[in-house]
């Protein structure tokens, strides 16, 4: 792909997602819809995924991104129906997609279609969590999602490697296959915790832009390493993002600003031009295919009912069983409303990693025969991974309104920011009093910062209507220099409130950056 090309294409995928924003729709969507509709425009360059591209350039900053801003506790408490969705619904979809393009293609073999059925296994989550933040889902239910989307792309790609190797020629039996799995997720995970906790020590060594720009290289290193120890570099990346995020609060105010400013702007070019490029694949692939595209298409179409309804039938005993065979689970985590499941089970949209995987299917085995059934299985991705984006992008935000599941812990999350408002401005007040001794000749800068943590504190009441209360140093410099201590005191304390598990990661993150906000504008002054 030419320079000038994949700037084009960045550039327009950017403006389709501005448009997108600007309509009031879901930008993946309709990225995918006009680069269906560019793809044959006269003059529009052959855009090809490269699945090499993809793998360790944009998936591993997408998927870090995403893990750094997911919460590592309600991640753990959700850990069951995430294991559940994220290997146990791959690992099914796999059999079953594969047995189907077997029966459904004739000529694939067997070893080919199940390849087939690991390339479509991972849904990406991607459009289904934007379209559940903007229709404001449940907390649980886009915690639930994210984390699958994290993690079943590890479980998916193994199933994938096994499948291939044998196709090629280096088959496994179910021993080694169930070996190469483990080995995989602990191997991953335990270097991506590694990683992690490098970077957090380099993070609290270095400013602000160098702390940014090591933050910047975690997933690519997270990701290469894990795939040369032949483990599961997803997984690798996932966990470290994971881990800095719920350690984010011990780095700098600067380099929290930036790492969000520069996160926030890489996701939204990374996520336009991924499923831009998934539009603009049309004509190329159908043009590997010589003969038979209308027996691909009804197959094709055939293989889609099948990967929707394969999630249905997974999603629906997978939240109800646990339940009912173990009390305990029971007790600890009631049933859902029977709205959950029904979100759930149609959020299965798949993306660019489920097409580069097809792409990265080899020409040949390791005898140097053809691989079989290659030129099916990249056309038959395409058309799954297109369906599933244009049916439930289509009929996800309809069904969301019409089940009338909205979002009702606003207000417990305003209440819970006020209470932690109220104890942090009182450790904040407490510090304050600690160094008052100090500052004798400063009595109005003392009394400046007491308004300021007492307008802090009566401010998170009044949104919920509730009671308010009402030596040569510089002042400024004296100011600032208290202040800083003020927030480092409510930092700590905020963060002592969610590890108690009484204010949750959002309501933390949501925090912590005005209190960052206002520390840069103070090193501002």
């Amino acid at each position: 792909m030419e320079g000038l090309a994949l700037v084009a294409l960045m550039a327009g995928a950017v403006l389709v997602t501005a448009v997108a924003r600007r309509l009031g729709v879901s930008p993946p969507l309709l990225l995918v819809a006009v680069g269906l509709c560019a793809s044959f425009v006269p003059g529009i360059p052959a855009y090809a995924i490269e699945p090499e591209l993809v793998m360790v350039l944009v998936l591993p900053p997408l998927l870090y991104s995403s893990a750094r801003e997911s919460s590592y506790l309600r991640f753990r408490d959700n850990l069951r129906p995430i294991g559940l969705l994220a290997v146990g619904l791959v690992l099914f979809t796999t059999v079953v997609i594969g047995y189907a393009a077997f029966w459904l293609v004739p000529g694939l073999p067997l070893g080919s279609a199940l390849v087939l059925g690991a390339v479509l296994s991972p849904p990406d989550a991607v459009a289904a969590t934007s379209i559940g933040r903007r229709l404001g889902l449940p907390r649980r239910l886009l915690t639930v999602l994210g984390g699958e989307s994290l993690v079943n792309d590890a479980t998916g790609l193994t199933a994938y490697r096994v499948a291939i190797a044998s196709v090629a020629g280096a088959g496994y039996t179910l021993l080694q296959g169930v070996g190469v799995f483990l080995m995989a997720a602990v191997g991953g995970s335990l270097i991506g915790l590694a990683i992690g906790w490098l970077a957090r020590i380099g993070h609290r060594f270095l400013p602000g832009d160098l702390a940014s720009a090591l933050g910047l290289l975690v997933p690519f290193l997270a990701y290469l390493v894990g795939e040369e120890a032949h483990t599961s570099g997803v997984l690798a990346v996932v966990v470290a993002g994971l881990y800095l995020g719920h350690r984010s609060p011990d780095t700098e105010a600067t380099s929290r600003l930036q790492v969000y400013a520069v996160w926030s702007a890489l996701d939204t070019v990374l996520e336009a031009l991924v499923f831009a490029l998934i539009g603009l694949q049309v004509r190329g692939i159908v043009d590997t295919v010589d003969t038979g595209v209308g027996r691909l298409v009804a197959a094709g179409a055939a293989l889609t009912a099948v990967t929707v309804l394969a999630r249905v039938v997974w999603v629906y005993p997978g939240t109800y069983l646990p339940r009912l065979m173990f009390p305990r689970i029971r007790a600890r985590d009631p049933y859902p409303p029977w709205q959950y499941p029904v979100v759930l089970s149609w959020a299965g949209m798949r993306g660019v990693v489920s097409l580069a995987a097809a792409f990265a299917v080899p020409e040949t085995t390791d005898s140097g025969a053809p691989f079989p059934g290659r030129d099916e299985i990249l056309f038959l991705t395409f058309f799954v991974t297109v369906g599933t984006l244009l049916l439930h992008g289509l009929t996800l935000p309809p069904l969301i309104r019409r089940l009338g599941i909205c979002n009702k812990e606003a207000y417990e999350d305003a209440l819970a920011e006020a209470n932690a408002q109220h104890g942090a401005a009182r450790a904040a007040l407490a510090r304050l009093e600690e160094l008052a001794g100090e500052q004798a000749s400063h009595q109005a800068v003392l009394e400046t910062l007491r308004q300021t943590a007492e307008a802090r504190r009566n401010a998170a009441w009044e949104r919920l209507g509730g009671p308010t209360g009402g030596g040569a140093e510089p002042p400024s410099v004296a100011y600032r220099r208290l202040r800083r201590a003020m927030l480092d005191a409510e930092r700590q304390e905020f963060v002592r409130y969610r590890d108690e598990r009484l204010i949750d990661d959002e309501v933390l993150r949501h925090v912590m950056r005005e209190l960052d906000l206002e520390e840069a504008a103070l090193q501002r002054e």
